[in-house]
């Protein structure tokens, strides 16, 4: 969209960011952070949700997250300490010197939201989109699969679990060294942990959409969890304006 400016702030470590934003300036705070192998671009403004939401009246600031979109993408180990992404995040937050905002995620998106708000962000409300409970607090098994994606590139076979995986990243260019350092950072999630969320946080995902658990069960287990269904599996839920009208109505 021509109308979707950029921005670069400095992450951890100095990794430079991108952060997308639609909207007009004196719109309330949205920031939305995309899934694993996308993009802001990709999960956010390419079929319209970011314009649904910069419409119902919010700024919306897309960060690409660092191996990923326009965003650094560095090969050192040592730039992907634990929960880097949410290091990251809380740069982005001090950067665009958001306050009274909210926050939401898609996929591993909704990984770091609630990463980052364990870690002391806090958001008016948040948004977990294509997230369950088991993808949270057994992110091991989920981080295990990509691994596997990874190492075995351009051998895996239609009909192979790793298959749509494997396909993704090629469409989407991904730095697989990178994305193999990024997997490693990031942690379970525990039931406990996951009760400390306590703003009103909306479980938005698509009825075919499994990859992650169950988004009623994440929405009863938190304290002020509700859930919306929406059309789609896991890749194409974010293709369906279905998403943006129902955050903007919980967030509205």
């Amino acid at each position: 969209m021509a109308d979707v400016k950029t921005e670069f702030v400095e992450g951890f470590g100095g990794a430079k960011l991108a952060v997308h934003s639609l909207g007009d300036s004196g719109g309330r705070p949205l920031l939305l952070l995309h899934g694993l192998f996308s993009s802001a671009e990709v999960n956010w403004i390419k079929f319209g949700n970011a314009r649904i939401l910069a419409d119902a009246g919010f700024e919306v600031f897309m960060p690409d997250l660092r191996a990923h979109g326009q965003s650094d993408g560095p090969h050192d180990p040592a730039a992907y300490p634990a929960d880097v992404l949410v290091q990251d995040l809380q740069a982005v937050v001090t950067a665009l010197s958001l306050r009274d905002y909210d926050l939401g995620g898609f996929s591993l998106g909704s990984r770091t939201a609630v990463r980052g708000v364990l870690a002391g962000l806090a958001p008016r409300k948040l948004v977990l989109g294509g997230m369950g409970l088991t993808g949270l607090s057994g992110w091991a098994r989920r981080s295990a699969h990509f691994v596997d994606a990874i190492d075995r590139f351009g051998t895996i076979e239609r009909g192979d679990k790793a298959f749509v995986a494997q396909a993704f990243m090629k469409t989407m260019k991904i730095d697989r060294v990178a994305a193999r350092l990024l997997l490693g950072s990031v942690d379970d999630t525990s039931a406990d942990a996951i009760r400390q969320v306590t703003m009103p946080t909306l479980c938005v995902c698509g009825a075919e959409d499994h990859d992650n658990g169950s988004a009623q069960e994440l929405a009863a287990a938190l304290p002020h969890g509700i859930y919306a269904e929406t059309p789609g599996n896991h890749m194409s839920s974010v293709t369906f304006k279905d998403m943006g009208r129902a955050i903007a109505e919980f967030l509205g």
